[in-house]
């Protein structure tokens, strides 16, 4: 019975080691994950400051380079919904006039999906002229780099304004139609 005892002590104790191994390789797994999705964000966060440097330096080349083959970007006016041709089209005519635009980061989220081949941010940015902005968007892997495939600026509205502004709205898209 003395022989069982030892021998199944000695088994409880295996199998606690084994047990704590696993958790520290478990561990040690997920951190190793965790610093790679802090470089993926790292990288994001690049292609991000990158844009807004390039249309502040009014860089097509640069700018559209940062973007999918494939992209939307969704501007500040309900009715600006631009695929890549029409997006261009717009930005080219004012950086060929030397006219970029700036915004400054105030914050920034981002997030990447499983697998590291999709990321989501949202930034709260600063321009002179409109203020307090907000751009999310997603960004995709081509050919191994991060590419954004949909920028979305818009103005926040503070809660307390918001009926104002929507009977203006409403003035202005009536008097249109």
């Amino acid at each position: 019975m003395l022989a069982c005892s030892r021998s199944c002590v000695a088994s409880s104790r295996a199998a606690r080691c084994i047990g704590i191994w696993l958790l520290v390789g478990v561990c040690g797994a997920l951190g190793g994950s965790a610093q790679a999705q802090t470089e993926e964000e790292a990288a994001v966060s690049a292609v991000l400051d990158a844009l807004h440097q390039a249309a502040a330096g009014a860089d097509a080349q640069a700018y559209f380079g940062l973007y999918a083959t494939e992209f939307i970007f969704l501007g500040t006016d309900a009715t600006e919904r631009w695929d890549r041709a029409a997006f261009t089209a717009y930005a080219t005519s004012r950086f060929s006039q030397g006219q970029g635009w700036t915004y400054a980061t105030r914050e920034r989220h981002i997030s990447i999906g499983p697998g590291a081949q999709v990321a989501w941010f949202d930034e709260r940015l600063h321009n002179a002229r409109l203020g307090d902005t907000r751009g999310t968007g997603t960004l995709v892997k081509e050919d191994g780099n991060w590419k954004i495939s949909q920028y979305h600026l818009a103005i926040p509205i503070p809660n307390a304004l918001v009926p104002e502004i929507v009977e203006s709205i409403q003035t202005r898209t009536e008097a249109r139609d």
